[in-house]
Formats: C-alpha cells, structure tokens, sequence
C-alpha cells in the first residue's frame, strides 16, 4: 500500500482514536506523540486532517526584523512536487510570542493550490471563514489579526509544537480535539488497527452503560474484549478506560 493510500485510510478515523491505537503498535510514550492542548483547530467544520508534515521556523512579530520569504516559496515548489497530502507545520520564534501570525487565507490559497491542506502552528492565525471556503484546516493557538514583516528560516528541521518535536516526513494526525504524530514503523498497520479498536471501543461502552454487572465483572469482561481483539498491553497507559 502507498504511502498516500493509508494517509487516505487514516483520514475515517477520529485523531482519539488513533492515538488510543498507537499505543498498542508503537512504543514510543504518548507524551512525545500528542500535542498540548494549547494547539487547538480554529476550522472544526474541517477535518480530520491527515498529511506528511513539513516544517519551517517564522518570525511575524519582532519589531524592525528584516523579511525573509525565500524559504517559503521554495517550500512552495516541494510541496508541489510532492505525491501525497502535505501539513505545513511551523513555529513561530519571534520576540513578541502572542503577536505571531502565520498565515490568512491568501498564503493558504497559494499552500492548498500546491497539495498542501492544513497547518499546524503554535502561533496565530487569520481570515477563519475563507480558510473554511478553501478549505484549508488550522491548528493553532488562536486568531491573530496581523503581522510585521514575515522572516522565516530552518526549513524543513526538526521543531518543537505543542510539546513535541516534529519532523518534516512525520504523518501528521489532527481533528477538532488535537493533534498527533504518528510513527512511521506504526502507519501502514495503523488502519486495519483502527478497524479493531472502533470495534472493541464499542463494545467495551456498552460494557460500561450497563447496571446490572459489577466493577469488578466490568473490569474482567473489558479484558477479555481486548484479548478478542490481540490488544494487549498498552504503552501509553489503559486506553481501554477511554
């Protein structure tokens, strides 16, 4: 399977739920794949929204800081280049923090034209109902009205968002509730996985609904749905709670 057709599979599937997924297949701890809650969508008509993550370091907020937009437009023409979904990932490094503001609709007409559907900042962004026309998915800190003069540098190096570091060619997994990373080792199994743990999520619900079982025959009935489903211990902790 292509790489582009399991970002498509990906896609079915709610971001909690893969995430409760990956920490059956994947060692890596969930505190390095899942990002804060201070990165939140601003598009929630949008999503989920899936992709290979390229990412860039942009300074929108210092006063008196030279412009530099090379980098961007080069990003431009990898991307156009690129056979699969793409997530522009960014961080914003200027002195002035909450100032910061990555993009509006006109950059993003010009990231979308070229495959690029979403962005993923710990900065701001602007024009949220002609990202939603687009349609373009934003993951951010909030709406930032303006900006000063846009320098942007690092591209494609590893950066920190949300509490975790990105890299560009990690596949990027985002809806209204959060945003993830997904392990290359992980991401081929990952949709067939998701089928099963829909399926044992499900089950285990109606497990819990019920008054007429106890604790601990809740508890005892709950592993055992698992089991049927080979999950067996997670690393991330007990998904089956959630």
């Amino acid at each position: 399977m292509s790489l582009k057709s399991t970002i498509d599979e990906l896609r079915e599937f709610d971001t909690a739920l893969i995430a409760n997924t990956l920490g059956y297949l994947d060692p890596t701890p969930a505190s390095d794949f899942y990002m804060s809650g201070q990165i939140q969508s601003v598009t929630r008509a949008l999503g989920p929204t899936v992709g290979v993550a390229m990412t860039i370091e942009m300074d929108s907020s210092t006063p008196g800081k030279s412009a530099n937009v090379d980098p961007y437009w080069r990003q431009l023409e990898e991307i156009e280049a690129m056979d699969v979904p793409v997530i522009w990932v960014v961080k914003t490094v200027g002195s002035r923090h909450d100032h910061e503001c990555v993009l509006g609709d006109g950059m993003a007409k010009a990231l979308y034209s070229v495959g690029c559907i979403g962005v993923v900042t710990d900065g701001g962004v602007r024009d949220v109902n002609g990202l939603l026309t687009i349609p373009f998915a934003a993951y951010c800190r909030g709406t930032t009205i303006h900006h000063g003069n846009m320098h942007f540098r690092n591209p494609g190096g590893a950066i920190e968002v949300g509490g975790i570091t990105i890299r560009s060619g990690d596949i990027v997994h985002a809806n209204m509730e959060g945003v993830i990373k997904i392990a290359a080792n992980a991401a081929k199994e990952l949709p067939a996985r998701a089928v099963d743990m829909r399926a044992a999520e499900h089950a285990v619900h109606l497990l819990w609904r019920r008054t007429d079982l106890s604790i601990a025959q809740k508890r005892e009935h709950a592993g055992k749905v698992f089991a049927k489903y080979n999950f067996g211990a997670a690393t991330g902790g007990h998904h089956e709670l959630k």
